[in-house]
Formats: structure tokens, sequence, C-alpha cells
């Protein structure tokens, strides 16, 4: 549910979800099975499966729901332009570290920056530094930042950034000291920049 539906338009709604082999490749996974949900074109690559059991799960409920996975991400990106409407990046996340100068991550990354339609990066752009921000990492064009914006959300500089952290418990917010935005009605996710 942490994804900004309105982000992207449907004229031509298939979207390319690439997913790490980690937390925010999960995270990616949940979010292909709600694009498909509402009515979306979801196609998975998610080279570096997880032998966590839940990975496995969500693994399975996006086959069950016919979701695509491809075997390979295509090196010629005028492909990936061509087939696909938006790409949302799910692979390196908050718990990245030095994941990204590894494979599959480094050629996934290589790729993804040369990219000309929309990334949507889940919680923290694949190659940023989770507090210092972008080191060379890609430039996404939506930032949906998970719980709370990361310390790196200051240097984001796309046209829209989300956050979905409604979920939070109250203790939670209080412990880290959050502030968290006003979610509009029934909402999951709330803008904190509107679309330029």
């Amino acid at each position: 549910q942490a994804f900004p539906l309105p982000s992207l338009p449907r004229k031509q709604p298939t979207v390319l979800v690439v997913c790490g082999p980690a937390q925010n490749g999960a995270i990616g996974l949940v979010c292909a099975r709600h694009l498909r949900i509402f009515d979306y074109e979801p196609t998975i690559f998610y080279p570096k499966r997880s032998p966590d059991p839940l990975y496995q799960d969500f693994t399975t409920q996006c086959e069950k729901m016919d979701i695509p996975f491809l075997s390979y991400l295509p090196t010629e990106v005028q492909l990936i332009n061509d087939a696909y409407n938006a790409v949302v990046d799910a692979v390196l996340g908050a718990e990245a570290e030095a994941a990204e100068g590894r494979e599959p991550c480094a050629a996934i990354l290589s790729t993804l920056k040369l990219i000309r339609i929309p990334i949507v990066s889940l919680d923290v752009p694949s190659g940023w530094d989770v507090e210092a921000g972008s080191s060379g990492g890609i430039s996404p064009d939506v930032l949906v930042s998970l719980s709370a914006p990361k310390q790196c959300a200051r240097r984001f500089l796309g046209r829209q950034h989300f956050v979905a952290g409604r979920f939070l418990p109250y203790d939670v917010q209080k412990k880290f000291e959050l502030n968290p935005p006003e979610y509009p009605g029934t909402e999951c996710v709330v803008a904190l920049r509107a679309p330029r």
C-alpha cells in the first residue's frame, strides 16, 4: 500500500520492478503484488532470490498472481524504455552497505543510471548512502520513504516525494522523535513534495 499509484499514468500501465536480495527486494515484491491488484502490469526482475521463507512466500504470491519474472535485465536500455512505463527501484535500501559494488547489483545500477523512463525508488535510492545521499547512485523521479524519510532524502531532487508511515505505532514515533505528516482520510501515503 506504500506505492503512490497516482504518480503513474494509466495509458501504458507496464512497470518493471527490480528487486534486490535483501529487505528492499522483499518490499519490491509486495509492491508488485499491489500494482497487480490495482490493474497495473508489473514484471519483476529478481536475480538473487533470498532464502528467507517470508521472501519466498512473497515470490510465490507474485507467481500465483501471474506476474512475470524476467530471467535477465536487458543491457540495451532502449528495450526497457520502450517496454515499460516506469521502473520501481527495490534493489538496495537502507541496509545496503557495500552491496552496490557486488554483482548482480553493480550491473543493475549501471543499467538503471541510463534509464530514461521514470524511476520510483523505495525508501533509499539504490547506490545512495543512507546518511550522506547520492554518491554516484541512480537519480529517481519519485521517492517513497518508508516509515519516515531517511537523512539522504534531503538530497532528493526528483519530482515527487511520498512517505508511507501511517502504520508506525505511537511508541515508535515517540522513541525516534518522529513528527509524521497528516495522512488524509484513509490514505497510507502522503505527498511531501507536490508534482513539478
